[in-house]
């Protein structure tokens, strides 16, 4: 009963920039982090980028200077700004949110991931 709905990804070159965005949409009664993960063919996903409510991010190591995530509480979106980009950051960026939702059967905590979004940095 939550969507995450991705924007954002496409083919860029080397020392390009892309900017991510996330909707969050559904029966949220509150959102406690919104974030990015990323998989590369034959490897498994992995964390690129998590902000909580309050504002506390956390950001995989290889990432750090050169991503950076923001958040709109009041539109429940999350933002992945990627500059300096390298053709070892191509893959699938998912979206994922985790909060409370409401149902028929009362609040219930949730986890949704996106469809997914391809990031290909090439020349």
């Amino acid at each position: 009963q939550v969507q995450l709905a991705e924007s954002g990804g496409g083919l860029v070159q080397p020392g390009g920039s892309l900017r991510l965005s996330c909707a969050a949409s559904g029966s949220i009664l509150r959102i406690t982090a919104m974030g990015w993960f990323r998989q590369a063919p034959g490897k498994q996903r992995e964390l690129v980028a998590r902000v909580t409510t309050g504002g506390g991010i956390i950001e995989a190591d290889p990432v750090k200077g050169r991503f950076t995530i923001t958040r709109d509480n009041a539109k429940n979106t999350v933002y992945l700004q990627m500059n300096s980009l390298k053709p070892a950051v191509t893959a699938i960026y998912y979206c994922n949110a985790d909060g409370m939702l409401t149902s028929s059967y009362g609040l219930r905590p949730f986890t949704s991931w996106g469809q997914g979004t391809q990031v290909t940095v090439s020349s």
